[in-house]
């Protein structure tokens, strides 16, 4: 902080559990992470290689202690995760996550039909090796998922030994928790909010309108996903107050427009 405004919300510190900011890296060059860590670093706290990225990443150890070494909690997307399943190679993608020394691991089932059971044991099985944040949602609206079947997978996941779960949006932000326009589904987002801790819930919001409503609706320190790297000190800025859209958020009824 360059100076000491008035009004401003307390944010969490690092090592945090709520207020988080996950990004996103679809492809950083080694220079680039090293310029985004200097400018945005103390705002991050979730680094996830994109999709299966880590597989084609050139430099991947190298990128990976950059990461670490800065303090990021760093994993690979679940599309790896479930890239391997299909394939039947679970015991692979376990001595996959050890050739790379991972500490966390993502379990999702976006693009796979993978029976709930089934992951549930694949969260408990990682679970004993890592950290784990299981994803919950579809990459497709053909695959509609009702609100109350949410927030029971969000639940029995967290028991089964997630640290968090992970609310779907898509990197396009127009699936799952969002409608086909990008706005928000209240009424999902509703059920979920009443049956779970949003300490234990990331919501993917890639967009800027989506961030503002979420920090709109559960405060500064609400815990929020697939981030662009270029995004994080602005993000930063919605949670404090310091951009337009949560400008009013936080300042006394004084202070606001009449």
């Amino acid at each position: 902080m360059n100076y000491q405004l008035s009004y401003l919300p307390e944010r969490t510190v690092k090592p945090r559990e709520s207020g988080l900011t996950m990004v996103m890296d679809k492809g950083l060059s080694l220079r680039d992470a090293e310029n985004m860590i200097q400018i945005s670093g103390d705002y991050i706290d979730l680094l996830k290689l994109g999709f299966g990225t880590s597989l084609i990443t050139p430099d991947l150890k190298e990128k990976l202690k950059i990461y670490k070494e800065s303090g990021l909690k760093t994993y690979f997307g679940g599309t790896m995760f479930e890239a391997f399943v299909i394939r039947g190679a679970f015991d692979e993608y376990r001595k996959y996550l050890d050739l790379f020394d991972m500490e966390y691991a993502e379990v999702s089932d976006g693009s796979i039909i993978l029976p709930h059971d089934e992951k549930l044991d694949y969260i408990r099985k990682l679970s004993g090796q890592v950290t784990v944040l299981s994803e919950v949602g579809a990459k497709t609206t053909d695959i509609p998922i009702p609100d109350s079947v949410w927030v029971g997978y969000m639940k029995s996941e967290l028991e089964a030994g997630s640290w968090k779960v992970i609310g779907e949006a898509r990197e396009s932000g127009t699936i799952g928790l969002y409608h086909k326009d990008g706005s928000a589904n209240r009424s999902l987002i509703d059920d979920i909010v009443q049956h779970i801790s949003i300490d234990d819930i990331i919501w993917e919001a890639p967009n800027k309108a989506q961030q503002a409503w979420f920090i709109k609706l559960l405060g500064a320190n609400v815990n929020v996903g697939n981030i662009a790297p270029n995004e994080v000190v602005s993000l930063e800025a919605l949670r404090l107050g310091l951009r337009g859209d949560t400008f009013y958020r936080f300042l006394p009824d004084e202070m606001q427009l009449k």
